[in-house]
């Protein structure tokens, strides 16, 4: 700085009120000391000096629950993230993607990781470790699609009446063995049949809502098929283990598109016609153009405004307001892959 101003011919602290915006600064003087500054190659303050003095890193971190080889295979997860990263972007933020912490991780990177707030992309519960680091460190969450504590930001969707909905147009089509495919029940699932003194046991938030979205309709799924990921090749083994059930279901409601293709793939193995042998819906309204000429009767919900939103929440934490939960409507979609049941 200090060779910025000598060669602007200005002083020390001019250059800083020019990198600083914090002056009265005129255009003539701010021009002179950049053009000095680019003829000797100086890029600016050093951004750790300035974080340690200002003492906020404009950093949010992004806690993913998944492997993330698997978060950027998810169409929905990268749209989500697509709309946080922008928004904030925009807003002057960085984003750092942290590892949701572990059983077995002694000194996870939430605990030490320099950042400003932290979006949260799954909650388990009010004892989540990754809710209990954020506060005993006083770091703002935003937390998409679970349980929020006091002060901090939600974004969730009404998923419990979306896929009762699905339910009620599968009972309309006159389907009484309906199946369903779930979402991961906790961090540690495995794609299995899960037995009926074990459905309470879901932790999170969307898989919980989903199945009860069955009573909700008011009708029992005759079998219940937990995935261990929102993954096409974890919906084919999970379809495989629902249409191998001696309860023979006629219709499977998939807690996401990705889960449903899987499915519709395993129907298909098992040269089972679509829909007409077996009715299959999904949620979130991916486009899956693959899957011609099947298009999946589903929930669509705007993944991309999302994490727009989520986004904005951390805004208002930033600014120091209590940001308002936020509950983003979905829509139903009739596709193709609905029918009567066979007779």
């Amino acid at each position: 700085m200090a060779d910025v101003a000598e060669r602007a011919g200005v002083s020390l602290s001019t250059v800083s009120l020019t990198y600083s915006g914090a002056g009265p600064i005129t255009d003539d003087t701010k021009a002179r000391v950049e053009k000095a500054a680019a003829e000797i190659g100086y890029l600016g303050p050093s951004a750790l000096g300035r974080s340690l003095r200002s003492g906020s890193t404009h950093i949010v971190g992004l806690v993913l629950y998944d492997d993330l080889g698997n978060s950027f295979r998810d169409p929905c997860a990268l749209q989500t993230m697509n709309g946080i990263v922008t928004t904030l972007g925009n807003l002057g933020l960085g984003v750092l993607l942290i590892p949701s912490p572990s059983d077995e991780d002694d000194s996870p990177l939430l605990d030490t990781a320099p950042i400003d707030a932290a979006i949260v992309m799954r909650v388990f519960d009010h004892d989540d470790p990754s809710m209990e680091i954020l506060r005993r460190r006083g770091i703002p969450a935003v937390v998409m699609e679970g349980p929020a504590p006091t002060g901090a930001g939600i974004v969730t969707i009404d998923d419990e009446k979306a896929t009762a909905e699905l339910i009620t147009h599968l009972v309309g089509l006159g389907h009484t063995r309906i199946a369903t495919v779930t979402l991961p029940f906790d961090l540690h699932s495995d794609t299995r049949v899960i037995a009926p003194e074990d459905l309470e046991k879901a932790a999170w938030n969307p898989t919980r809502n989903r199945l009860t979205a069955f009573k909700r309709a008011g009708i029992e799924p005759c079998v219940v098929v937990e995935a261990r990921a929102s993954m096409v090749d974890e919906g084919l083994a999970a379809g495989h283990l629902a249409l191998a059930h001696p309860s023979k279901p006629t219709a499977i409601v998939c807690q996401s598109d990705l889960l449903a293709a899987g499915v519709v793939l395993a129907a298909r193995e098992l040269e089972l016609r679509v829909p007409q042998d077996v009715s299959v819906t999904g949620f979130d309204g991916l486009d899956l153009p693959w899957l011609a000429p099947h298009e999946l009767t589903t929930v669509v919900q705007d993944a991309l405004y999302k994490g727009q939103l989520l986004a904005k929440e951390v805004q208002a934490l930033l600014d120091g307001d209590t940001p308002a939960p936020i509950d983003l409507p979905v829509s139903l979609r009739i596709g193709t892959t609905t029918t009567h049941p066979p007779k």
